[in-house]
C-alpha cells in the first residue's frame, strides 16, 4: 500500500507515527475534512497535471479551484489534468491518495499560495484514508517542492 511508502518516507525524519489513518474514505476534500474533523480549506490537495509531456504536482487548499488564465500564464498551457491511469503510473499513487511526498522521479511539486493563510493542512499521505497535518515550513520542507505559484482562485476574500 502507498500509505506504507510515504510513513517509510517520513520515517526517516522521525514522522512516521504523525500519519494519520482512518476507517472512512478521505478520498476527497470533503471526505478527509469529515475524517479530520475540519473546515475543508485546511484539505492539502494534490492535483496532477501534465505540462510539456512532464507531470506535475499542485499542492493547493481545499477551497480553492485552479484558474485557467493564471495557469496558462504559470506555464504556458492549457490545464490538462492526468487521468487517473496516467496519475498511477507517472506519480507513483493512486488518486485519492494523492501527495507530494516521495513521488516518482521526473514529478515537479508546486505548492499554490492559496496555502499560505494557514499555519497547518493536511495532505494526504499515499491512500484514500490518510492524511498528516504539517506546518507550511513543514510542507515545504517534506514535499520536495519546486517553487510557490499562484494559479488558483475562489479561495481570497474578495
Amino acid at each position: 500500500m502507498s500509505v506504507e511508502k510515504v510513513k517509510t518516507y517520513f520515517k526517516q525524519f522521525g514522522m512516521e507515527d504523525r500519519v494519520q489513518e482512518f476507517q472512512v474514505s478521505s478520498a476527497t476534500v470533503e471526505l478527509a475534512a469529515a475524517a479530520l474533523g475540519c473546515e475543508p480549506c485546511l484539505i492539502a490537495k494534490t492535483l496532477s497535471f501534465m505540462v510539456e509531456n512532464k507531470p506535475i504536482l499542485i499542492v493547493a487548499a481545499g477551497d480553492a479551484k485552479v484558474d485557467n488564465k493564471k495557469y496558462k500564464a504559470q506555464f504556458g498551457t492549457k490545464a490538462k489534468m492526468l487521468t487517473p491511469e496516467e496519475v498511477t503510473e507517472l506519480v507513483g499513487y493512486a488518486v485519492g491518495g494523492v501527495c507530494p511526498f516521495d513521488v516518482n522521479d521526473g514529478v515537479t511539486v508546486y505548492l499554490d499560495d492559496s496555502l499560505k493563510r494557514f499555519e497547518t493542512v493536511f495532505p494526504a499521505c499515499g491512500s484514500s484514508n490518510s492524511a498528516i497535518e504539517l506546518t507550511i515550513p513543514e510542507l515545504e520542507k517534506y514535499s520536495s517542492f519546486d517553487s510557490w505559484v499562484d494559479i488558483c482562485k475562489g479561495w481570497q476574500e474578495e
